[in-house]
């Protein structure tokens, strides 16, 4: 076997591969969201399904795209690696985007099911590469994972204004062609600039391959362990996804029915976004400015402030409600404040959970446990709608104060077993220091 090329160490900055994979998912995600956001308006006024199938397309759709990538990190690990997957996913959603422009019916199913298998091979396996490039800083992956975010949501943030202004002014095609072409710039961004993120690419079995002579393995137990820390910080952050995924619904709700003024309800989709591209690098300041002083809270510690945040984000709500929200109509403030404290938590959840997962999943699975956290994303977000079918039943300010409580309760097992995991994630980042000098030696 080809012995691991030396290790990229950078001490006092970011690896250059953060800036090819930054660019590489903001292009995909701008891909991604300019047809989501279109998606459910062409399928009601260009194809004429009822009500009804939209609603059950765009479940099924949204469930299969966030649980396919289980599957595409299971085949990134067995077999294709992670480049291969990635070159794969990509060009399947370029199709799947392109096939969506042609109005033929059977092309949009094509289409959809194209789409769904490329974002199962794309999402884990790009995330997995970038915490691998930070397998000799560990120090700096929450950072990275941090910046890799904000490309994301800068991605999430354009995109649904460039779809609406290419349909209304030329017409459905051009939307999803633009779509498209976002899909054909990340992958040119990721191919072009392969280099800088080759040492990524390496699958951590293929280093631990050429590092067991000298003692640099894990055990059974350790992998058990892993898996199971891994499944309790999933289990912890379905429940963030089940609260977090009701600002697409009933916060939106709230948006239409009960804020006091005339702005569309659908734009206040785009402040979380705009948010997270403030918070981010202040955010990354901070974390810095503590490490220095050797108080940065470790990443588990990180992920258990924000659902504190996120209880304190629903808390805001449930004053809302209760100081006129209920029946009536409240100030604008009431919701900015609340997506600005919600955003706050998702920095420290959603980016941490991804830098978790590259830490202590097991080498050879890798790319799959990057595809279930995917896939309890998905459950999150199915639980959402679960939730959000109280919304009629019960004043908002009891809706608002059951996701209050949903979020402490999460934040209380979390904090029973911090100190098990404190302990496991700096098993896992010894261990992997170790790998990187055996491979290097």
């Amino acid at each position: 076997m080809t012995p691991a090329p030396p290790a990229i160490t950078i001490r006092h900055r970011h690896h250059p591969g953060l800036a090819v994979l930054f660019f590489t998912e903001m292009w995909e995600r701008f891909s991604f969201y300019c047809m989501l956001s279109i998606l459910v308006l062409y399928m009601d006024e260009s194809l004429h399904f009822s009500e009804s199938t939209c609603a059950q397309i765009w479940g099924l759709y949204n469930g299969l795209v966030y649980l396919t990538p289980l599957i595409g990190g299971w085949l990134a690990d067995r077999f294709l690696g992670f480049r291969k997957a990635i070159l794969i996913g990509g060009v399947s959603m370029g199709l799947g985007h392109l096939s969506l422009a042609f109005h033929p019916l059977p092309t949009f199913f094509l289409g959809l099911s194209l789409l769904i298998i490329g974002n199962g091979l794309f999402k884990p396996n790009i995330s997995t590469i970038l915490g691998n490039l930070y397998r000799d800083t560990p120090e700096k992956r929450d950072d990275a994972y941090n910046i890799f975010y904000m490309g994301i949501n800068l991605g999430a943030l354009f995109s649904p204004l460039v779809a609406s202004y290419l349909r209304n002014n030329f017409g459905w095609d051009y939307a999803f062609g633009a779509a498209g072409i976002g899909m054909i710039i990340a992958l040119a961004v990721f191919t072009i600039f392969r280099k800088h993120v080759a040492n990524g690419e390496i699958r951590a079995q293929d280093r631990v391959q050429t590092s067991t002579n000298r003692g640099v393995a894990v055990s059974k137990k350790q992998e058990k362990d892993r898996i199971i820390a891994l499944l309790l910080i999933f289990g912890v952050v379905l429940a963030f996804w089940m609260v977090f995924d009701q600002n697409g619904l009933t916060l939106t709700y709230w948006a239409r029915d009960n804020t006091d003024t005339s702005i569309s309800p659908e734009i206040f989709q785009s402040v979380n976004p705009a948010f997270i591209l403030i918070f981010t690098p202040l955010l990354v300041l901070f974390w810095n400015q503590l490490r220095k002083r050797g108080k940065e809270p470790a990443t588990a510690t990180k992920i258990a402030i924000g659902m504190l945040l996120t209880a304190a984000a629903y808390g805001v709500m449930t004053l809302a409600g209760l100081t006129g929200g209920n029946h009536g109509r409240v100030g604008v403030s009431w919701l900015v404040g609340t997506y600005g404290v919600i955003t706050l938590a998702e920095l420290l959840l959603s980016p941490m959970g991804l830098s978790l997962v590259s830490r202590l999943a097991p080498p050879r699975k890798a790319g799959m446990l990057m595809g279930a956290w995917f896939a309890f994303t998905a459950l999150g977000g199915y639980l959402s709608g679960f939730v959000g079918s109280f919304w009629k039943d019960m004043d908002h300010s009891t809706f608002f104060l059951m996701l209050v409580v949903a979020s402490l309760i999460a934040f209380g097992v979390l904090m029973l077993l911090l100190r098990k995991l404190h302990g496991t994630i700096s098993e896992a980042e010894r261990m992997e220091k170790e790998l990187a000098t055996a491979s290097v030696d």
